[in-house]
């Protein structure tokens, strides 16, 4: 399960406000003996009820809060690029200090170590860059989703 996933799962399966008049009505459905345990594991895991659980995914989706696994949103767009930029950042930050830790312990730089540093200074500022403009889209992605 991606990270963006389990987020979305906390954030739509919170305990609902306290009802005046209590649910009645029943959905019956059934499910295959794998399929059960494996809910009922997640809602252990997320420390809900597994009907709970269950129904609190499927009133997101009907509010429009969560996509079904086929159906790819804008802002599934926009947690991937943040994941492929998340991973470039962590490649350039290991290069950075194995060179950090070679020129702290005493050993000779690398005639590539200066440019090394250099392209990552200028890479890191244009991640830094994409990252203010995939949160600008971020925003208007919420905000014209909210508004529909």
């Amino acid at each position: 399960m991606r990270a963006a996933d389990e987020a979305a799962l906390r954030r739509v399966a919170r305990r609902r406000a306290r009802q005046d008049v209590q649910r009645k009505e029943r959905v019956d459905v059934r499910y295959s003996i794998d399929e059960k345990h494996a809910i009922l594991a997640e809602a252990r895991r997320l420390g809900l009820a597994g009907a709970h659980l269950v129904g609190a995914i499927v009133m997101a989706h009907l509010n429009g809060d969560l996509a079904l696994p086929e159906q790819r949103t804008p802002v599934d767009d926009l947690i991937d690029e943040y994941a492929a930029l998340r991973e470039q950042v962590a490649i350039i930050g290991r290069n950075v200090n194995q060179i950090a830790k070679r020129l702290n312990s005493g050993d000779e730089a690398h005639p590539v170590d200066a440019a090394v540093l250099a392209k990552a200074g200028r890479l890191l500022t244009l991640v830094e860059e994409t990252v203010m403009a995939v949160d600008a889209a971020a925003i208007v992605a919420a905000t014209n989703r909210w508004a529909a």
